[in-house]
C-alpha cells in the first residue's frame, strides 16, 4: 500500500522511529492499522495535495507560513524571538498534528512542493497528557468536557492559507483532510477559536450580535469565555440586527463553520497579540450538515489518493 502521493508505508514507519518521534510530537499520533501500520491522512485535487506534516522541516515551514500570514499580512505583534526566527510557534506545536496543503506545481530549489495552507489539530487524549487545550486560555471548556466525558474532542486552530490560494480548491482539501482525520480517530466533537480582525468589538457589532442571537450553541454545548477575558457579543438587540449585512461581515472561515452546522460559544475574547476578536466554534460531528458528508463521502473517499 502507498500513501499520499506514493510514499510507501515503510517510509512512514522509518519516520516514526526517527528522533523527532521520540518526544510527544505529531508523528506519534498517526492512526495505526495492526496490519498496514501508520495510515496518514491524504487527498489531492490537481497539483494540490492535503496530508499531515511528516518531518520537523515541514513543521518549521508551516510555522513560517503562519508567520507570513499572521504577522506580515495581518496585525499580530511579534516578540523578539518570533521576529528573529520569523516563525509563529508555541508550546502546542510539538504535540499537535499539522494538516498541510501543498502545491506540487510550485516547487522549491530542492524540488519540494510549497506549503500553501495549514490547520492545527489537537486531539483530546493528547491534550490531556500535555497540559490541556489551547482554547482553555480563552474559554472555560472544562465543564463541556466533563458533561460529554464519553465523547472524543478535536481542537482546530491556527488555520491560514496564502492569499493566492484562498479559493474553493484549497478549502475543499482542508475540509477533506479534517473529515478524514475525524473518521480515522473516531472524533465526536470539533471545536476551536475563530477570529475577526481587530480588537475593538464595536467594529464588529453587527456580526457579533448576529452570532449571539442566531448561532448560539444549545445549553448542553455552550462554553463561556473566561471571566477575565469575557467580552459581550450582544452589542445590538435582536430586532436591530441586519441579517444580510451581518452575513456579509462574517469572516469566511466563521461563515464556513456555520454552513457546516457549527454553533458559537458565549462571549468573545480580545487577543491583543494577534490583533483579533475571537469566538468559540462548537461542532458536534452528529450535527454536521448531511450535504457535506455526502459531498466528501461517508468514508472521506472523494479526494482520497
Amino acid at each position: 500500500m502507498r500513501t499520499g502521493l506514493g510514499t510507501p508505508i515503510s517510509a512512514w514507519q522509518r519516520l516514526r522511529s526517527a528522533s523527532w518521534a521520540r518526544g510527544p510530537g505529531f508523528l506519534s499520533s498517526l492512526p495505526v492499522s495492526p496490519v498496514l501500520g501508520p495510515m496518514p491522512i491524504g487527498g489531492r485535487i490537481g497539483n494540490l495535495e492535503v496530508r499531515l506534516a511528516a518531518t520537523p522541516v515541514e513543521l518549521r515551514k508551516t510555522q513560517a507560513l503562519r508567520y507570513q500570514v499572521f504577522y506580515r499580512e495581518m496585525d499580530a505583534v511579534a516578540d523578539a524571538r518570533t521576529r528573529f526566527w520569523r516563525r509563529d510557534e508555541d508550546r502546542f506545536d510539538r504535540i499537535c498534528d499539522h494538516l498541510l496543503v501543498l502545491d506540487h506545481g510550485n516547487l522549491n530549489r530542492r524540488k519540494q512542493p510549497r506549503i500553501v495552507g495549514t490547520y492545527r489539530l489537537l486531539r483530546q487524549e493528547v491534550a490531556d497528557a500535555h497540559g490541556g487545550f489551547y482554547s482553555a486560555g480563552e474559554y472555560d471548556i472544562e465543564p463541556l468536557l466533563k458533561l460529554h466525558s464519553h465523547r472524543k474532542f478535536l481542537e482546530l486552530g491556527r488555520s491560514c492559507v496564502l492569499p493566492d490560494y484562498r479559493n474553493s480548491r484549497t478549502v475543499e482539501l482542508l475540509w477533506h483532510g479534517i473529515w478524514s482525520y475525524v473518521l480515522a480517530h473516531n472524533i465526536d466533537v470539533l471545536f476551536g477559536c475563530a477570529s475577526f480582525a481587530g480588537t475593538e468589538p464595536d467594529d464588529n457589532a453587527v456580526a457579533l450580535s448576529f452570532l449571539h442571537h442566531h448561532a448560539a450553541a444549545a445549553p448542553q454545548w455552550r462554553v463561556k469565555a473566561l471571566p477575565a477575558r469575557y467580552t459581550a457579543m450582544n452589542r445590538l438587540p435582536r430586532d436591530e440586527v441586519p441579517v444580510k449585512a451581518a452575513l456579509r461581515n462574517l469572516p469566511s472561515l466563521i461563515k464556513g463553520y456555520l454552513r457546516v452546522g457549527a454553533k458559537i460559544g458565549d462571549g468573545a475574547v480580545l487577543d491583543f497579540q494577534f490583533g483579533t476578536t475571537d469566538v468559540l466554534i462548537i461542532l458536534p460531528v452528529s450535527e454536521i450538515d448531511e450535504r457535506y458528508i455526502r459531498h466528501y463521502g461517508a468514508d472521506a473517499a472523494r479526494y482520497a489518493v
